[in-house]
C-alpha cells in the first residue's frame, strides 16, 4: 500500500501570503492539487497524459479543512492517494502536517472527461493499475451542496487569460477564489476560512464574466464561526458555475 501514498514537500514563499503573514486559503488548496498532478503524472495518468488519449482530469468536488495557516518560511508535507475507484468517479484525499502537528485536511472527487463530447469516462479504463488506500482523511459522501436563497451581496469579475488551466478553462482555485471576495471585509480581515466545500458544476472560459453571489447562513453559531452559501454563475446567462459552502473562524493573532 506504500505506492499508494504520495509525499510532496513544500515552504511557504512570501507571496504566498497574505497581509496576516500566513497562507493564502487559495494558495494552500494549489498546493494540494499540485501533490495530486504530481502523482498522476507518476503513474502515468496525469493530464498531459490523458491529453494524448483525447481525455483530461476535471475536478467535480473538493472539501478541504484547515486546522491552521502555517506562516512565510514554514516547511509543510503533504500526503495524498487515492481513496476509491468508482465508475465514473475518482476519489482522492489528502493529509498535510508539519513539526507543529495538523495543518489541514481534504477529499475530493475527480472524472475523467472525453475532450471531444464533453462526457465523463469509465475510470476503469485509465486507473487499473493506479494503487489506492482506503483511509479518508475527511467523511464526506459529497450530498448537493444547497443554493442560496437570497442575495445578501454580489460582486462580478471577468475571466481573465491569466485565469486559464491547461485546459482552457477557468481554474479551480479561481472560482474559490471569486467566492472568497465576495464575503464581507470585516470577516476577511478578522476570520479565516476553516471550511471549504465546492461543487464544480460548469465551464467558464476566457472572456465570460462570473456573477458571485452569497447568502450568510443564521445559525448558533453564527456570530464565532460566520457561514456563507455561494453560488457563481455566468453574467451572460446566469448558468451556474460553481456552489461552495464555507464556515470561517477567527483569525489567530499567533
Amino acid at each position: 500500500m506504500g505506492d499508494a501514498i504520495h509525499t510532496k514537500k513544500f515552504q511557504v514563499r512570501a507571496v504566498d501570503i497574505d497581509q496576516s503573514g500566513r497562507i493564502q486559503p487559495v494558495i494552500f488548496i494549489d498546493y494540494l492539487l499540485e501533490s495530486a498532478s504530481e502523482q498522476a503524472g507518476m503513474f502515468k495518468v496525469g493530464v498531459t497524459d490523458l491529453f494524448k488519449k483525447g481525455r483530461t482530469w476535471v475536478l467535480s468536488r473538493f472539501h478541504v479543512e484547515f486546522d491552521r495557516f502555517p506562516a512565510w518560511g514554514e516547511s509543510l508535507k503533504i500526503e495524498t492517494w487515492p481513496s476509491a475507484k468508482l465508475p465514473l468517479y475518482a476519489i482522492r484525499d489528502f493529509e498535510v502536517s508539519n513539526e507543529r502537528g495538523a495543518a489541514a485536511r481534504a477529499t475530493s472527487s475527480w472524472l475523467i472527461v472525453d475532450l471531444e463530447t464533453r462526457r465523463p469516462a469509465r475510470t476503469a479504463e485509465h486507473l487499473d493499475g493506479f494503487p489506492q488506500h482506503d483511509r479518508r482523511a475527511v467523511e464526506d459522501d459529497f450530498a448537493s451542496l444547497p443554493v442560496p436563497s437570497r442575495e445578501d451581496a454580489r460582486k462580478e469579475f471577468p475571466v481573465f487569460f491569466s485565469d486559464l488551466d491547461i485546459n482552457r478553462h477557468f481554474t479551480a482555485t479561481a472560482y474559490i477564489h471569486r467566492a472568497l471576495e465576495t464575503v464581507p471585509q470585516e470577516i476577511l480581515f478578522e476570520y479565516r476560512p476553516v471550511s471549504i466545500e465546492v461543487n464544480f458544476r460548469s465551464e467558464a472560459f476566457y472572456g465570460d464574466s462570473i456573477v458571485s453571489r452569497i447568502e450568510r447562513v443564521a445559525s448558533s453559531e453564527s456570530d464565532s464561526h460566520p457561514t456563507f452559501l455561494h453560488r457563481l454563475s455566468r453574467a451572460s446567462d446566469d448558468k451556474e458555475l460553481t456552489l461552495l459552502r464555507t464556515l470561517w473562524g477567527k483569525t489567530p493573532t499567533v
